[in-house]
């Protein structure tokens, strides 16, 4: 059991590596013309068409177990990518980014409150306690300012916060029939179908260009940012998140999910030579105490401890 969560949560840091430097990849793209939609939609279908390949040759034979899981598929698809992508970048047109990633980032606490509700099963205080560090924590990584609150920003926030805890629950499902690439490749092509649609329709606007761009200070080939984007930040990120989320379960994973933006504040150091700030760095400590405090309430010890009427309020591993 502990090399199995060793490894999850070696997979789920590297997932959060991975989409920590999607910020990076796509403002070379932003900076050269190209639309938040443009972005989102060709990084969801570009995912879809690398995965392709593997997810067919992991199915073959075996689309009877895809009937089976069309709900993980469409809860992934629709729910944790394009409501998300389509949420968040939608806030943002109301919102500061710094708080919308903040809301969205309520997910793993969502999933904690609406586990609680539904099986009226308390999680630990270690766990609650832990939620509340690590949102202090990701509040100061983001810079929140006191700016009004406009309310459709939020609520549209709040829409992407649903996608990223309908992401952890699927990502963490133990007994799913699909492959993590499979499942990822499926939610990618349903992903991308609803990205497109929304692009087609005007919801979401689309401009690219096909002008180099500036990377880390070097000017590349559009391509190059875009494979990144792609291959990295896009089908690495969302299969690692899979297979680290169905060995450490929600909540410990979707916690650790919180480390993105550390490794975000990391690659813009390593990259754009931009130190963080002490409140940033403060930041990190409190997120990485939060995921501790979280590791703690669900060991075996703390479970022991407790009533048994009273068990942890996420889905275990």
């Amino acid at each position: 059991m502990h090399a199995r969560r060793s490894i999850g949560l070696a997979f789920a840091l590297a997932s959060a590596a991975s989409f920590g430097i999607s910020g990076i990849l796509a403002s070379s793209l932003l900076d050269a013309g190209w639309s938040s939609g443009a972005v989102t939609t060709v990084r969801i279908s570009g995912g879809a068409l690398v995965l392709l390949g593997p997810t067919l040759w992991l199915l073959r034979g075996r689309w009877d177990a895809v009937a089976r899981s069309w709900k993980e598929v469409l809860v992934l698809g629709v729910l944790a990518i394009a409501l998300c992508q389509l949420a968040f970048f939608s806030a943002v047109a109301y919102i500061q980014p710094s708080l919308a990633l903040l809301i969205e980032f309520l997910g793993p606490v969502l999933l904690v409150f609406a586990t609680w509700a539904v099986t009226r099963r308390a999680p630990a205080w270690l766990t609650l306690a832990g939620a509340g560090v690590a949102l202090v924590g990701l509040a100061l990584i983001s810079g929140v300012g006191g700016d009004a609150l406009h309310p459709i920003g939020v609520l549209l926030a709040l829409g992407s916060a649903i996608g990223n805890a309908a992401y952890w629950v699927v990502a963490s499902k133990p007994d799913s029939e699909l492959h993590p690439i499979a499942l990822a490749g499926l939610g990618m092509v349903v992903g991308a179908v609803v990205l497109g649609a929304a692009s087609l329709s005007g919801l979401l606007p689309f401009e690219a260009t096909a002008e180099p761009v500036v990377l880390a200070g070097s000017t590349v080939p559009m391509w190059v940012a875009v494979a990144l984007v792609v291959l990295v930040s896009t089908a690495a990120a969302y299969v690692l998140g899979i297979l680290g989320g169905r060995r450490l379960g929600a909540t410990l994973a979707s916690f650790v999910g919180y480390s993105e933006t550390m490794f975000a504040i990391a690659w813009t150091a390593l990259l754009l030579w931009i130190l963080p700030t002490p409140p940033q760095l403060l930041g990190a400590a409190a997120i990485i105490a939060g995921v501790v405090l979280v590791r703690l309430g669900q060991s075996p010890r703390t479970r022991a401890a407790r009533s048994p009427n009273v068990v942890e309020g996420v889905p275990a591993p």
